[in-house]
């Protein structure tokens, strides 16, 4: 296939996903601005959540940046970025709900974030060497294919990590929107705002997998064509 033709779709992926991230700040900054009836701050929304789904092991602790929250799965704890840990705002509550919802999911098992768990040390791994193997390997193509091919089977890995995140991402988002309905953490004016902020983080998630995809076929039409 047409090398241009993948530049071309590689560069749309990216103007997308700056429009998405844009979008997602722009959200962050709107809804942040929004308090909540319940005046529940970020950290006591994910506090109650935890003991509502009778989870005691886990912490919620606060972290710095913006947009930087993340559940570790290896030390149990909910990390909360400074925006979202002492607000009462919707998007607080939504951010600590949705970041509670994979500790919900680790509890439980979920077979889809066992997967992505598994697979970190792994593409952490890739992600160290990955660079220059491609780089080698398609300056050496047409003397020494293999090392392109693993490269491309490195990148794979990132891939298939970014695919296995969409559902784990998803899952969480609806855990979270259900028990903000079903607490009363939102009202029903605000619970649609909530919805609204976590589906335009999800498509931060789907824009990075596909982009991902593009460039692996990009790095396949390479290997294909030497």
């Amino acid at each position: 296939m047409d090398p241009y033709f993948f530049y071309i779709l590689m560069f749309v992926v990216m103007g997308v996903g700056v429009l998405v991230q844009m979008n997602l700040k722009h959200k962050f900054k709107k809804y942040s601005n929004i308090r909540l009836a319940s005046r529940l701050t970020g950290r006591d929304v994910a506090m109650k959540m935890l003991a509502e789904n009778g989870i005691t092991d886990v912490q919620v602790i606060s972290t710095n940046g913006q947009l930087t929250d993340h559940y570790n799965p290896l030390d149990k704890t909910i990390n909360l970025s400074e925006g979202v840990y002492d607000s009462d705002s919707v998007m607080a509550a939504a951010v600590a709900a949705h970041e509670t919802g994979h500790a919900i999911q680790h509890a439980l098992g979920y077979a889809p974030l066992r997967m992505r768990s598994a697979l970190v040390p792994v593409v952490s791994f890739a992600s160290n060497i990955i660079g220059i193997v491609l780089l080698i390997g398609i300056l050496t193509v047409e003397i020494f294919p293999q090392l392109l091919a693993i490269g491309i089977g490195l990148f794979a890995l990132t891939t298939l990590f970014s695919f296995i995140t969409l559902p784990v991402e998803v899952d969480a988002s609806k855990r979270a929107l259900t028990w903000l309905q079903r607490s009363n953490v939102t009202t029903y004016e605000q619970q649609p705002l909530a919805a609204s902020a976590l589906r335009s983080a999800a498509y931060t998630y789907f824009v990075a997998a596909i982009g991902s995809l593009v460039t692996l076929l990009y790095y396949v039409s390479i290997f294909s064509r030497r």
